[in-house]
């Protein structure tokens, strides 16, 4: 099957791939929660189930649930922990709306901008870390989508130095 959709077309194997490099952006920062909510395992389930999806091992419905149950983790937090279980929730609905590998790479971001104490390099280092781990097959078309949803996406990904938005 192949998806046309705005920044070009997009077949099962290339939104499998993205659901795998969403998954590794947010496991990149998911220390962030577990240090503030360490029983609490629904954001590493959302990225394990993410992973499963595109392994063909899970049902997009069940990873959806379980990206959802992540977002629940996050809201009575506030920084970086609330930032990284975004990152796991936005992984793990990848399956549902290819779109949301870009959710998860950005809230990383973010919750690495909110763990850095003002270090305004933070989010680029961790923009380029998560760019240089994006297949061949799809990194094309994540870095168009970064242009075209940067403002959507708080600005994360172009700017030379990122300010955690308020």
């Amino acid at each position: 099957m192949v998806t046309i959709r705005r920044g070009g077309s997009l077949t099962d194997a290339d939104h499998q791939l993205l659901a795998l490099w969403a998954a590794e952006c947010a496991e990149h920062v998911l220390h962030l929660f577990e240090e503030e909510s360490p029983a609490d395992s629904r954001p590493r389930r959302a990225i394990e189930a993410g992973r499963a999806w595109a392994r063909g091992e899970m049902a997009m419905m069940d990873a959806r649930a379980a990206g959802g149950h992540a977002m629940g983790a996050a809201r009575p937090l506030t920084g970086a922990a609330r930032f990284a279980a975004y990152a796991a929730g936005q992984a793990a609905c990848v399956g549902h709306v290819a779109e949301h590998d870009l959710g998860a790479a950005a809230y990383a971001i973010k919750a690495v901008l909110a763990d850095s104490a003002g270090d305004h390099d933070a989010g680029r280092i961790e923009r380029d870390w998560q760019r240089q781990r994006l297949p061949d097959p799809v990194r094309e078309l994540v870095l168009s989508d970064q242009v075209r949803r940067n403002d959507l996406c708080w600005s994360v990904f172009l700017a030379r130095k990122c300010t955690l938005p308020r």
